[in-house]
């Protein structure tokens, strides 16, 4: 058997209220999450997610309990270390850039660091090459489509060489073409360079291609595990304000029309896969 890994995130019993609020946004929440995992944490507006993802990178700290990355307890002393280690992506990419051309914005973040220049320009044709943008170097960033602009805010993201990628709902502004090419953009990182993932996501599709998933409701962790055994929840994801991924609405339908189709998740393709073989081994 196979030594387990060591966490590089570590959530201990942390609880939070907003000043002026009666009910705690976060209630004794404890989860870990290992090097190069996947984690998608999802959850209704007003679940605990997005206090969560403040925490996560010491723009708020917790009343009670621990938060450690790495070898760092967050704290006003540690936040910098800590911030050093994890690299976010927002929701809108608007919002996140700071140069007048793409290589400019990536380069942002190593100058502030003190990257020496030649190491710097290396990192930022590297980064942008690894988000298939290396040929839009000199594009002015308000030229590029929604799914552009955020795989230029992955890439001065992954120049810094973080050890954590969080996605804070950053793909929910986007179209579906431009939400697959970010999600393959992370997967393909995540595997390259045994990257360790976050999405904090409201978007179920999204958070199916996670490794493990955590439900939130009310501030505290509602259930966790695979997708398959989040996706077995049904009805109580709707209940708590999400919606179910399409492939699983259909699948349950075809099911109930006496269509053998396998209890777990499966993505659009998977699910015509079945159906094809369903119907030629007839």
């Amino acid at each position: 058997m196979g030594k387990e890994k060591e966490p590089v995130i570590s959530i201990q019993n942390i609880s939070f209220k907003y000043e002026g609020q009666e009910r705690y946004a976060l209630n004794d929440v404890s989860f870990s999450v290992e090097k190069g995992e996947w984690l998608a944490i999802v959850g209704h507006n007003g679940s605990g997610k997005s206090t969560l993802a403040k925490i996560l990178n010491g723009l708020q700290f917790p009343e009670s309990g621990k938060v450690l990355v790495g070898n760092y307890q967050l704290s006003d002393e540690t936040v910098w270390d800590i911030r050093r280690q994890i690299g976010m992506v927002f929701q809108n990419p608007d919002n996140q850039f700071v140069g007048s051309t793409v290589q400019d914005d990536v380069a942002f973040g190593l100058e502030n660091n003190g990257v020496p220049v030649l190491e710097m320009k290396e990192r930022v044709q590297n980064a942008l090459e690894r988000v298939s943008m290396g040929e839009f170097l000199d594009q002015e960033p308000h030229h590029l489509s929604g799914g552009q602009k955020q795989r230029v805010a992955i890439a001065g993201v992954i120049a810094l060489r973080p050890q954590v990628i969080i996605l804070d709902e950053a793909t929910s502004m986007l179209d579906p073409l431009g939400r697959e090419e970010v999600l393959e953009t992370i997967r393909i990182l995540k595997e390259e360079q045994d990257l360790t993932v976050i999405s904090i996501t409201h978007d179920l599709e999204e958070a199916a291609k996670a490794d493990q998933m955590i439900v939130m409701n009310k501030g505290e962790v509602y259930k966790e595990g695979s997708p398959d055994d989040i996706f077995q929840l049904g009805k109580e994801l709707i209940d708590l304000g999400l919606d179910l991924p399409f492939s699983i609405k259909m699948a349950h339908t075809l099911r109930q029309k006496g269509f053998t189709i396998p209890e777990k998740y499966l993505t659009d393709a998977e699910l015509v896969e079945e159906l094809w073989t369903l119907h030629f081994d007839k």
